[in-house]
């Protein structure tokens, strides 16, 4: 057995995540009173997407969920409600957007509010939200077939990785005389305890009630884990670390860290930090 030990869901592509006790499962990743994971995402006047990787001061723009809106606070500047409500159709404003290789329509924020992310970011950029119309899938090679469908993640509804394997890479920093590095340097939604250092590369499905978890990918880490989530500064890379021992033949020797899941069962199954997940080894 294995145990659910952390849930944190990321309204906004890239921006702050929100840590919770509980969450609803879907095909599309978690959902906290009907938002969902990645629902919202900064792109470029070109309708290209944002990311830590080259705007590290994103991980500042904390977001807070209320009762009709979506607050979100950045140093230095009022605070920003964003209605949940999504726009009438009559009078919604869509552009087109980037995402990877995808080009997709998407619901266009306001004027006042890509004003509000321009400064808190530093450069101009508008805040989109994913338009119901689009059906965006994993990539069937990782999924055996299975349609996985995602909003603005990377690729994949569901990232989730072991507490021991943080524990592990925290011993190897330590012993190259490094600072240990929190769990937040890696964005999961799931943290799970109770597995071995990476034993989650080797699961074939994590299950509880009618939910379950199918790890499909190994998550190829790009240089967002030196960005200090609390100060939005970049700083020592763990990658060089992670280089000795983390690369993956099947994926061109890239370095990873965690593993992307899909959701193989349980829609709308909720998800409780602390409850126990019977974990089946694809060996």
């Amino acid at each position: 057995m294995a145990t659910l030990s952390e849930l944190v869901f990321y309204p906004i592509k890239s921006c702050a995540g929100i840590s919770v006790l509980e969450a609803t499962l879907t095909h599309a990743g978690l959902a906290v009173d009907a938002v969902y994971d990645r629902e919202w995402m900064l792109v470029d006047p070109q309708g290209r997407y944002l990311t830590q990787r080259e705007h590290p001061r994103m991980a500042l723009i904390v977001p807070m969920l209320k009762a009709e809106t979506l607050e979100v606070r950045a140093p230095g500047m009022l605070r920003l409600e964003i209605p949940l409500g999504l726009p009438d159709p009559e009078h919604e404003l869509t552009r087109e957007v980037t995402l990877w290789d995808d080009t997709m329509l998407a619901y266009d924020c306001d004027e006042l509010t890509a004003t509000w992310f321009s400064n808190a970011v530093g450069t101009a950029c508008r805040l989109v939200r994913f338009h119901p119309s689009v059906t965006r899938l994993s990539n069937p090679r990782w999924t055996g077939g299975v349609e996985a469908p995602n909003l603005f993640s990377d690729g994949y509804p569901v990232l989730l990785i072991g507490r021991a394997s943080l524990d592990d890479l925290n011993g190897r920093l330590a012993a190259a005389g490094r600072p240990a590095l929190p769990m937040n340097r890696f964005r999961p939604n799931i943290v799970v305890d109770g597995l071995e250092a990476f034993e989650e590369d080797y699961v074939a499905s994590f299950t509880s009630n009618q939910a379950v978890l199918q790890p499909v990918k190994p998550c190829p880490r790009c240089p967002i884990p030196s960005v200090d989530q609390a100060t939005g500064e970049a700083g020592p890379d763990p990658l060089d670390i992670l280089r000795g021992y983390r690369r993956k033949p099947a994926l061109d020797d890239a370095i990873c860290f965690g593993m992307n899941c899909i959701v193989a069962g349980g829609d709308g199954e909720r998800l409780v930090v602390g409850q126990e997940l019977t974990v089946s080894l694809a060996f």
